[in-house]
This record gives structure tokens, sequence and C-alpha cells, in this order.
């Protein structure tokens, strides 16, 4: 029957690759080119060889396109996954990095859909934005859950954007469904306990990928009635990794790789590159930062040297590269910093905060039962070491064999075997974060203070504001926490009493990771820094004087004095309460002042779609002791 299924979808696609004699609606010698997104899902579909899923309009499609194997978004999740795509620069350039932020970008920056209106297309989205910069209103000759290729004028070609919310995080999380997909079935990964309710979203999950498919046939059925399959350039991909935990907001492999399928009809071949072929697989390495200057080649515009992707596509494609890059910022409510490279047989992690867990309560991930029922577990001790993996400390490194081990559980980083390999990772890491001026070793109010009146991405490529070569080294010391080498906390010692309020803080994170022993014998030269003039180094003074002296009121007031949004400002009041809610023991008058605190009408004015908003009630809700459900 399953056969039979296929065969049909075959036929169905053959059908719409084939020339037909209706007349196409527009007569440019310009391509149309269709994506058709979708959200929070891996390559988990037939086509790539998954044997559950039911998708046979797209293993159909792939079967007449080239699939590519080693895709990757660069974030984890959703809006920094997109900024990439539509502006073709790392966000963690732009200062974008963080999940609900909002930064503003230079003028010589521009939207993809820009550069394609310039070349004469008509832009839909429909319908999904979510960007962290901001960009110019009316970028897309349409945006809305009406926009339709169909809407555009007489004879010019066509950029337009579907996307399927159908397969996103928040479809997985209904303990009452009953799944299609046999849970039975399901290959589960080696980071998950085998429960009926990991099954059962798992198997929600993949009914929501048919679903997809469903939609896809849709799109390309549209195509077919008006004639425009031989005219129009189709991709297929999704925004990130699965939203299932341990997946989404992971910079590992299994939060970034995506499934990438690209479609170019017979009259436009020539556009393609020379390994594309119909049916054929492509280990070249991609990722969405590759996207915008992608497009650009095949629409025959010019390339911007701003742009840090490189085309795969059309005639300006060039060689393969040599890896992918990948990050995560703050998830929502939560703070990490983590970059991560891919290459064709490893993925290599930095994790610039380890003592904080890879999973941590973010009020989002802990809606889906998986998620409760996986922590609830790791709390009562009964996961076996991989399991546990994503709950506990991490070290600074990690280094997976995506060959021999795809669920990412066997670190390598300490192996011998594989020293050559971690220094070439090593050094990947840091020429990449070198060349795009990574401003994410600023934390977020800093960052946001330092390039007031410019923008980050400015302020990074200033060495005078961003002296990057001064900061790198000092981080990559700080967070090898195993490191106590006198020469080691003598650099951390002359980094907490340096004049800049980077170094102070990056020297205070060196001195946190190090645990009780280090920080013990500096309590009085960190108390010191609880009255330190730049508000992100006195809150954290204040939490490593409050670990070991908990009843220290200064440190405790130093902390209530920034959740206050209106004098304060946003990025600090968050990171007050980030660290507040990282303390075991909140005096009772304190969360009483925070529960007390409300968003000034004027600040949710211009708090685009409440970004900032909801990343402080969720912690103020957290810490008022509201649950994330269960955990």
């Amino acid at each position: 029957m399953a056969f039979r299924i296929l065969a049909l979808a075959l036929a169905g696609f053959c059908c719409f690759s084939s020339h037909l004699t209706i007349a196409a609606q527009t007569t440019s010698d310009q391509p149309n080119i269709l994506w058709i997104t979708s959200e929070d899902h891996s390559p988990d579909i037939g086509c790539y060889g998954d044997s559950v899923a039911r998708t046979p309009h797209l293993d159909a499609f792939a079967s007449q396109s080239m699939l590519y194997k080693a895709a990757w978004s660069n974030a984890p999740v959703c809006a920094p996954a997109r900024t990439t795509i539509i502006t073709g620069v790392y966000p963690t350039s732009m200062g974008a990095q963080h999940m609900r932020s909002f930064v503003k970008i230079p003028r010589l920056i521009k939207a993809l859909s820009v550069y394609m209106k310039e070349a004469g297309y008509y832009c839909t989205n429909n319908v999904k934005t979510d960007y962290n910069v901001d960009l110019p209103k009316g970028i897309w000759d349409e945006s809305s859950k009406n926009a339709h290729w169909k809407n555009r004028p007489a004879d010019k070609p066509f950029f337009a954007v579907f996307n399927f919310t159908g397969t996103h995080e928040s479809q997985i999380r209904n303990p009452k469904y009953k799944p299609v997909t046999d849970p039975a079935a399901i290959k589960l990964p080696a980071f998950h306990p085998d429960t009926p309710e990991v099954r059962r979203d798992w198997a929600e999950y993949y009914d929501r990928l048919n679903d997809l498919d469903g939609f896809f046939y849709k799109r390309l059925t549209e195509l077919k009635e008006a004639g425009l399959e031989e005219n129009t350039i189709v991709f297929f991909f999704s925004d990130h990794g699965s939203g299932m935990p341990g997946y989404k907001r992971s910079a590992k492999n299994t939060g970034l790789q995506v499934p990438f399928v690209v479609h170019f009809p017979e009259k436009f071949k020539h556009l393609a590159s020379n390994e594309y072929a119909a049916g054929a697989q492509s280990d070249r390495l991609i990722s969405f930062v590759d996207l915008v200057p992608t497009m650009l080649s095949i629409t025959g515009q010019e390339i911007p040297e701003y742009l840090q992707g490189k085309a795969f596509l059309g005639p300006k494609a060039v060689e393969p590269q040599p890896y992918v890059f990948g990050f995560r910022g703050r998830m929502d409510e939560r703070y990490d910093m983590v970059r991560s490279v891919r290459d064709q047989r490893f993925v290599y992690v930095h994790n610039y905060y380890p003592h904080l867990a890879e999973i941590q309560p973010v009020e989002y991930q802990f809606q889906t039962p998986t998620t409760v029922v996986w922590k609830r577990l790791y709390d009562e001790g009964k996961l076996n070491e991989a399991q546990a993996s994503r709950w506990i400390q991490r070290l600074p490194e990690e280094l997976y064999d995506l060959e021999n081990d795809p669920d990412e559980v066997h670190n390598l980083i300490d192996d011998p075997q594989y020293d050559e390999v971690v220094r070439r990772f090593r050094k990947a890491n840091w020429d990449h974060l070198l060349a795009i001026k990574d401003v994410g070793f600023l934390p977020e109010s800093m960052m946001l203070a330092r390039s007031e009146g410019s923008t980050p991405y400015e302020m990074g490529h200033d060495p005078m504001k961003y002296p990057m070569m001064y900061y790198l080294p000092l981080c990559e010391t700080a967070i090898h926490y195993e490191d106590t080498t006198p020469e080691v906390l003598a650099l951390m010692d002359a980094a907490v009493n340096s004049e800049d309020a980077c170094q102070r803080f990056w020297g205070l994170i060196g001195m946190l990771q190090r645990g009780e022993k280090i920080m013990q014998p500096r309590l009085t030269k960190i108390g010191q820094l609880v009255n330190d003039e730049t508000p992100i180094v006195a809150m954290l003074a204040s939490y490593m004087v409050l670990t070991q002296q908990p009843e220290d009121q200064a440190a405790w007031k130093k902390l209530g004095s920034q959740i206050h949004i209106d004098q304060s400002g946003m990025a600090n009041a968050i990171e007050a309460l980030f660290l507040i809610d990282n303390l075991p023991a909140i005096p009772d008058d304190l969360k009483a002042q925070i529960k007390a605190v409300d968003v000034p009408e004027e600040m949710k004015r211009a708090n685009v779609h409440g970004r900032y908003e909801s990343v402080y009630q969720k912690l103020q809700a957290h810490i008022d002791g509201v649950p994330h459900r269960e955990y």
C-alpha cells in the first residue's frame, strides 16, 4: 500500500515537472522563485531515509530535485534563524542573536525581499516574519495570510514565501492526542527516556509532518494549475531542528540540521550549479546565511561585500565551504552563549557559559509533556548517562562524530586521537568569530548601551568601541574552568581590575565557573564590584557574593535596584531577574517588589511584538512561584 501511495505521488510530480500546453502567466525570462518553508522539524522525512514519516509528496519532489544532506540553520530557534535568512548576515554580528529581542541595523544591510523587488520581482510572504532586527516597512509587496503570487501584476515574476506553522513546537503538546503514527515504531534518540508521553509527542510530531506534506502538495498544485511549473524554481526547507526538547534551542547538529531541497525546471537549469541534477543528493555544506547571496546569484544581481554567506547556486556560486557555523544566545528568558561549527563528519560546540545546563527552565519549552517527564526522571535519578547529559553542567567544549554518533551523546573532546580535529575546529571557530565581529562577548545590556546612537553591527566593527582581539583570548581562558594554574588565576584577577567593563565581566565569569574555592578568597574584591558603574558587572558581582553569603544585604539591594524597567531599562531588568531566579532563596520583600513591577505603557508601545516585555513577565511569574507546568 505504501509503495502504491509513493508511486502515485511520483506520477503526480512528474506531471508537475513535465511541459504543459497551458500558457504561462508570465513572459519574463526571469524565473519565478517559490519558497515553501516549515517550522520546527529536522530532516525526519522519507526522502532523508526516515521509515516512519508519511511524506509521499515531499519524497516525490526530492526525487526530481537536489537534496542537500548537510544543510544548517544558523540558529536553533525561530527569530534569530529568520533574521539570518532575511539579511544574509549572522545575527551574532548584528547583536540580534537573542530570542525575543530587537535591534537596529545599519542602512547598508537590506532585506532579501528588497533586493528582489529592485530586480523587478513581486514579493509576497505568507505569513511569518518574526525578525530580531528593525527592518523598514514595505519590504514585501504583501505580507499577510492572504499574500499570494497570484495577486502580482501581469508579466511580473514573483518571489513568494509560504510558511507552514502546523509543525511548530506548540502543535506537539496535547496530552490527550490520539496519534495516527504508531508510537511503538519510532526510534527514540539516545538522550530521550522511553516513556509513553515521549512516544506520544514524537508520534504527534510525525503526524504534523504528514500535514506538512499535504500543505506542500497544495502549493505545487497551485503552480501546476496556473501553468507555471516550468517557470518556477522551488525551494523547500524548515527553519531549524525538531520542536522536541533537546533539538530546538540546541546549537548542536540536532537543533541546526534542516531538510533542504531545491528544484530547477529544465528551462532554468543553467541557473543552478555544476553539481545540480534531478534526483541527486549533495554533500555540500550550506546554511541560511548563504541564502541571500544565492538568491542574488540566481537572479543575476551583484553580491554586496557585507554579506557573510556564500552563493551555492547560480552563476556566482563559489566552491563548497569547509564549515558551517551555528550559535545560541538568550532563549526567551534564559541566557546562554554557544558557538558551534560543523564539517562533513564532526560538530564542535563551544560553551561560553558552561556553568549553565544545556536545557534551562524556559517556560515555553516546559509546556511540552516530554520536557516535563524528562526533567522529573532526571530529578528522581532514573536516567542513564546519555539521557541525563542535557541537564548537567557542560564542558567548555564538545566534539561529536556525526557518522557514528548522530544523537551527539559521546563527547570526544578529551579523546587524544581527536586532538588534531579539535585544534582544527578551535581555529575555525576563532577565525569565524573575528571575521564576522561577533558582538556576543558583550552582555546584552552592555552591547545595547555601547551601541547607543549607532547600531551593534557598527559598534562591533569599530575596534575602539569593541576591541575584540583583547576580549576573545580572555573569554577563551575564562570558560576553561578546570584550569586553576597561578597564571590563569592572575589573568582573572587582572581582568576584574581592568578599566574595561567587558573584561571585568569575563574576569568574574571566570571566577564563577571555577567555583567556591576560587571565589571565597576573592570575595572582598568581588564585593567591591557590587558598586560597579556598569550595571551588569555590579549585578554579576552581587550574584556571586550571594552564592557564598546569602544574607548579604548590599548584594540583594543592588540586584533589587535593577528590576525596575523604567529606571534600569528592559535589558538590565531582564538580566537582574535572570540572576535572581538562579539564586536558591529570594527574600520575600524582593519577591513582592518583583511581582509589583509593571511595564510602562510607553515601553510597551516601543516594544515590538511585546518581545522584551514577554521575557520579563516570564521571569517575573517564575520568581513569583508560578510553575512552568511541572518540573
